[in-house]
């Protein structure tokens, strides 16, 4: 069927026009838009944001380094205990000091609850150390290993580094770590270090991103200078196991930091979505409600 002369064709369907439904005028590439959605981003502003995940993988390997140390007898549980309860106070005095309070006002909870969930989690967790020493007996050392790996790597996967994705799972990732925690600490010389151990895995990986949020979002220069020392002190705790394992994981940490950025900025200058009448139908309405 041919267009007849001296006819517009209007894009309707409740009327019969003498056009083939496949028919488009002129006007339809009018219509086109590119990147209507795409972001612009600064590399500054990219390299500020890479470091949560620069923070979570020094966290691991700061715990990995510290069972390794507790398994070669290097550090003894007493020590690790004291100095994880010194830095926690410090972080806690730290954590209401950076708002001045206004977080723990907002949600109402005492010191005094603080204390008293401090001292049950303590109270549980050293009271079932002798079950987590005996707790994987059966189990071979190199499967042990072999979850644990598993078990870290899941939580760097999931964790919630601010990224709107629905692979994101704070739970999951916190108890994925603690799966770790318990099984590396299974494989310590008593119950005492495997008790500090799980305890020590509670604070790096529950309360110490608490920390670092609330610095990135309240004083961004305070939390660039401690990821930078937080990144270094990571980098010299392995080298004292192993220079090639530090050369490594130093090169790992510029990647995330400065190259991914780089390329994710040039990989957004080739951007080219296409949108236009053809476009499916997008419903603006949020449906979350419906999900609970």
């Amino acid at each position: 069927m041919e267009p007849v002369p001296g006819r517009r064709w209007q894009k309707v369907l409740y009327e019969r026009q003498p056009f083939p439904d496949n028919y488009v005028d002129q006007r339809f590439l009018e219509e086109l838009r590119k990147n209507v959605h795409a972001r612009q981003y600064r590399y500054q502003a990219v390299v500020f944001q890479s470091g949560a995940v620069v923070q979570q993988l020094c966290s691991v390997c700061v715990f990995v380094l510290t069972w390794w140390y507790m398994d070669a007898g290097m550090l003894s549980p007493q020590g690790l205990f004291g100095a994880a309860l010194v830095s926690s106070l410090l972080g806690y005095v730290l954590f209401d000091a950076v708002d001045g309070g206004a977080g723990r006002w907002a949600s109402g909870r005492t010191r005094w609850a603080d204390l008293k969930s401090t001292l049950v989690f303590a109270a549980f967790t050293y009271g079932f150390s002798p079950v987590l020493k005996t707790l994987t007996e059966s189990i071979s050392t190199d499967t042990i290993y072999a979850m644990s790996a598993l078990m870290l790597l899941g939580h760097l996967i999931f964790f919630d580094y601010g990224a709107n994705a629905a692979i994101v799972s704070s739970t999951l990732s916190l108890n994925m770590a603690i799966f770790a925690s318990v099984c590396l600490a299974s494989r310590l010389p008593r119950a005492l270090h495997a008790f500090v151990m799980v305890t020590f895995a509670m604070q790096i990986f529950a309360l110490w991103p608490m920390l670092q949020k609330k610095l990135k979002a309240r004083t961004p220069r305070c939390y660039v200078g401690v990821t930078v020392l937080f990144a270094l002190a990571a980098l010299a705790g392995l080298a004292t196991v192993s220079s090639v394992g530090a050369v490594l994981f130093a090169s790992l940490l510029l990647a995330i930091s400065c190259l991914c950025p780089y390329c994710l900025i040039r990989l957004q200058l080739l951007k080219d979505n296409i949108h236009g009448p053809w476009d499916e139908a997008e419903i603006k309405e949020d449906l979350s409600r419906f999900l609970m």
